[in-house]
């Protein structure tokens, strides 16, 4: 008879939460923020206006580079993928993820990576690379508008967890967490510039402050270095795993690639 209370009570309780969840989607509950939307008036023009968003500069690049005949195999990313690129529509909204013979999750620089070295025979590019930004700037952007959306691969779970934990660790002489600032602190001021929540809706990124294009890998390392900790390596796993639970925390949210911030 305990155990019958105790699975009809569960059985409400997961009713009752469903419910709640219904009705916070129907009534747009939903309370999250991107980087956009804590932007100037003139920033968020900058970004909208694909004619003065300069991360548009890297798009067009990597619009050059899926043309270009690379490796040994001299091929192209157009010769597999198509000239227009509309097959990439989604792609970005889903990674990272674990390729096909693999074993760990590849962010979308390292799956471009796994294609040069694949099917063009060619030399992966190193992080934080020109051409390799602007690939990956051209890929995400045919995902524009689209919501994220992190695959549904029980493989993934143990990384994502991974990136959980470092997300909330605190870490550095200032003993500082990603949690402190972007959940418990987000929207309130840091030396005059709004603190974001932190969703990674619009990477690679240009932000004024690098005059350049950059990765959330990048944006990540700076974090590190602000809070005095060191700082992984480039192509070091924790990046991916943070990137994962980063994506899932951000699921629904637009992709704005490439974003603009400050």
């Amino acid at each position: 008879m305990t155990r019958q209370f105790l699975v009809i009570g569960l059985g409400l309780v997961f009713a009752t939460s469903y419910a709640v969840a219904q009705v916070g989607s129907q009534s747009g509950a939903d309370k999250r923020r991107s980087g956009y939307q804590d932007m100037s008036e003139a920033l968020q023009k900058m970004q909208d206006d694909d004619t003065a968003n300069p991360g548009m500069l890297f798009v067009q690049l990597g619009g050059q580079l899926w043309a270009k005949a690379a490796g040994v195999s001299n091929k192209s990313c157009a010769d597999c993928h198509g000239a227009d690129a509309t097959t990439m529509k989604g792609t970005a909204t889903r990674y990272p993820a674990i390729p096909q013979r693999g074993d760990r999750p590849v962010d979308l620089e390292g799956r471009i990576n796994l294609c040069r070295m694949e099917h063009q025979k060619a030399e992966p590019l190193p992080p934080e690379n020109r051409d390799l930004l602007a690939l990956a700037a051209f890929v995400a952007h045919q995902s524009r508008g689209l919501p994220i959306a992190p695959p549904d691969d029980p493989r993934l779970e143990a990384f994502r967890a991974q990136g959980a934990e470092i997300y909330r660790r605190r870490q550095g002489q200032l003993n500082l967490s990603c949690a402190i600032c972007h959940d418990d602190n987000a929207g309130k001021k840091l030396a005059g510039i709004a603190i974001p929540e932190a969703h990674p809706t619009g990477y690679p990124i240009y932000r004024l402050e690098w005059q350049a294009l950059g990765s959330l890998k990048r944006r990540l390392r700076n974090c590190l270095v602000g809070i005095r900790a060191a700082a992984w390596p480039l192509d070091s796993p924790e990046y991916t795993a943070l990137e994962l639970y980063l994506m899932e925390r951000a699921k629904g949210l637009k992709l704005e690639t490439p974003a603009v911030r400050p």
